[in-house]
């Protein structure tokens, strides 16, 4: 997950706590992110037409997603 995904829980309300880690940072936080972005792709590769590979790559790596 990458800076993006963080700024994005941010203007969500995710605050840091007194410690300054956020919520984000979770693994259940992280895998949800995930789950969004990887949910994305595969909508808009089944509803708009063929995307090509580097549009996909492209995508996860805007919001740090690995495959």
């Amino acid at each position: 997950m990458n800076e993006r995904i963080q700024l994005l829980a941010e203007q969500a309300g995710y605050l840091p706590d007194m410690f300054g880690i956020g919520h984000w940072d979770m693994p259940e936080c992280k895998k949800f992110a995930q789950l969004i972005v990887q949910e994305c792709v595969t909508w808009v590769n089944d509803n708009v037409g063929m995307v090509d590979e580097e549009a996909r790559a492209d995508l996860l790596k805007h919001f740090g997603v690995e495959e």
